[in-house]
């Protein structure tokens, strides 16, 4: 059985975990993925670089959980988080949220669901390398109001 939360510094193949979420089930209709990667720019500034940093056990508890809600929530088979720590460049892949269900409608929304509440309640920090220094990011009201729409409150407000 996949692993559902990965936390780890090196990159993942995004075919191969595809793959194994898929494997052995032959009620999986549809795959719906959603890959982060490191942009070049945020909030009008260059970015060179960004660094992830998070609460081991505290972090792969909560994604656990909003994984488990997804279950509640939607009609799904499977669903498979990775998401990277530690230094990162621009184009590096960042997070994998994959989730299988029978039809494509179920996982679309449970996949959407899970970065919603991923870049919002779990327990990452995020510094971004800036011409003008280093920056702490702060979670982004759109990324509030994009969870309240399924009916949940942002703790960062």
């Amino acid at each position: 059985m996949v692993a559902r939360v990965s936390i780890q510094a090196a990159d993942f193949d995004v075919a191969a975990e595809i793959a194994a979420l898929r494997a052995g089930d032959g009620g999986v209709g549809a795959v719906c993925s959603f890959i982060g990667t490191v942009r070049d720019r945020s909030e009008g500034s260059a970015v060179s670089a960004m660094e992830l940093e998070h609460y081991p056990g505290m972090t792969e508890k909560a994604i656990e959980q909003m994984i488990d809600e997804a279950f509640r929530r939607f009609d799904i088979r499977a669903a498979r988080v990775i998401h990277r720590v530690g230094p990162l460049q621009v184009h590096d892949q960042i997070v994998l949220v994959a989730v299988t269900s029978a039809h494509r409608g179920q996982s679309f929304q449970a996949c959407e669901f899970l970065m919603d509440y991923l870049k919002t309640q779990a327990p990452f920090w995020k510094k971004e390398s800036t011409p003008d220094g280093e920056r702490w990011v702060d979670a982004r009201v759109a990324d509030d109001a994009a969870l309240a729409r399924w009916g949940i409150t942002s703790s960062n407000s």
